[in-house]
């Protein structure tokens, strides 16, 4: 039997909530004896899950920090913009880091973040949940076993969704570039870091980008729009309005996600929902919000050797983050279309071959977010910490830092209207 790892939750949101689960699945692998969050709600709703003691329940991570160390690993799950200086404080008092992506919202940080913890001996594991989406390890091996010959060029697309991006970047906690992060890396840096692992770790070259925030901004209000969607006489013809993507998913009684992030502070109903869409920000106009960030990106790529990529991320798709890869080798064409299916077509035989990778989550359990790969994630991490062994977790911290570069350095060339070549200095 491997030891039990014991963890502290930092930032006990709809992040820090899900990971935590994992403690409930698995108490003998895992005890979350600690938890630090702002918000009362989030904060004794994860205490009574887990019957954390009083003592060990906080409104102030930094209170967590200056104590003598209680556990083995803390799960940062805060805001952007408050993933460094935990990450850091913690790493310093020997705690290995599990840490919500994006690692930070500047370079400088990043590094920061990752220096720290290789000076402390130790783990860190950025939540890129997607490298442990079992398509995605069967498109590494496909891509290893020589399936479709050597890669020549990547195609990934990243469909946000379009009640998703109006809920999440319009009226929610990344719509302000200020307040969390720009769009390409709250939403993407999932998306760069599978084209950087799919290239075979070969460094980028160069990267070009274009973009912009489109449709949902004041010059689009219909002249009869009011500032909030219940008072609004056009909500009926609106596909973005709040009633629809909140109220009447409470009518049919789902509460969970996107319903549950309006209520941060009780548990949804109609009455709940209704006042807080008449006072709070999930209740204003698409048109009429303080959103700077990005509704559609492109991203184009070249690394050592020739291989090329190109990501898209739009926001005005019908399906929800339902990843779309092509993958053109030398030898074949590989196809993912979300889900557990990846096809091969083989030039020489003309033949398609499916694979499948179906992932297996045990039970009747809700940690399925991704794809299941939320539950994979948090099992290879507490493995890796059980047994000590940083090899179990698939990004390890330099090849995370690199991919958060590639993302600085593609929005660097969006902002410049230039192709940026990786690594050189800013002007």
């Amino acid at each position: 039997m491997l030891p039990r790892v014991d963890v502290i939750v930092v930032g006990a949101g709809n992040r820090g909530e899900t990971y935590a689960r994992f403690a409930l699945l698995h108490p003998q692998r895992m005890r979350v004896v600690g938890v630090a969050d702002p918000k009362p709600f989030a904060r004794e709703k994860l205490r009574e899950q887990h019957q954390i003691a009083e003592s060990n329940t906080f409104e102030d991570w930094r209170i967590v920090a200056e104590r003598e160390k209680f556990a083995d690993a803390v799960i940062i799950a805060t805001p952007d913009r408050l993933h460094k200086d935990p990450a850091v404080a913690f790493a310093r008092r020997g705690y290995h880091v599990l840490l919500e992506k994006p690692m930070a919202v500047t370079a400088a940080d990043c590094s920061e973040i990752v220096s720290a913890c290789a000076q402390s001996a130790v783990m860190l594991a950025v939540c890129h949940v997607l490298r442990y989406d079992p398509a995605v390890r069967k498109i590494k091996e496909l891509i290893g076993c020589g399936a479709i010959g050597d890669v020549v060029h990547i195609q990934h697309l990243e469909p946000v969704g379009f009640y998703h991006f109006a809920h999440s970047f319009v009226r929610g906690n990344w719509r302000n570039e200020e307040e969390s992060s720009f769009s390409l890396l709250a939403k993407s840096c999932h998306d760069l870091d599978l084209i950087h692992h799919w290239a075979g770790g070969r460094r980028c070259i160069k990267v070009s980008s274009f973009g912009s925030l489109s449709h949902f901004t004041k010059e689009n209000k219909p002249p009869e729009a009011t500032e909030r969607c219940l008072d609004c006489p056009v909500e009926g013809s609106c596909p973005y309005s709040a009633s629809k993507i909140y109220l009447d998913r409470v009518k049919q009684g789902a509460v969970g996600w996107p319903v549950s992030v309006v209520c941060p502070s009780s548990i949804p109903d109609i009455e709940s929902v209704t006042e807080a869409l008449r006072t709070g920000p999930y209740g204003r106009c698409v048109y009429q919000c303080d959103n700077d960030v990005c509704s559609n990106q492109v991203v184009n790529m070249e690394f050592e050797g020739g291989v090329t990529a190109a990501f898209s991320m739009v926001a005005f798709t019908e399906e929800i983050c339902n990843r779309k890869t092509t993958i053109h080798g030398s030898k074949g064409e590989l196809c993912w279309n979300g889900g557990s299916q990846v096809q091969v077509f083989d030039f020489l035989s003309q033949r398609t071959t499916q694979h499948n990778a179906e992932s297996k989550v045990p039970g009747n359990f809700s940690l399925v977010g991704h794809g299941g790969a939320d539950y994979h994630l948090i099992d290879s991490f507490i493995s890796a910490v059980a047994c000590g062994d940083p090899s179990l977790i698939r990004s390890g911290p330099e090849e995370t830092l690199s991919s958060h570069r590639l993302v600085f350095e593609a929005e660097r060339a969006r902002r410049e209207s230039r192709v940026v070549f990786c690594g050189a200095e800013e002007d």
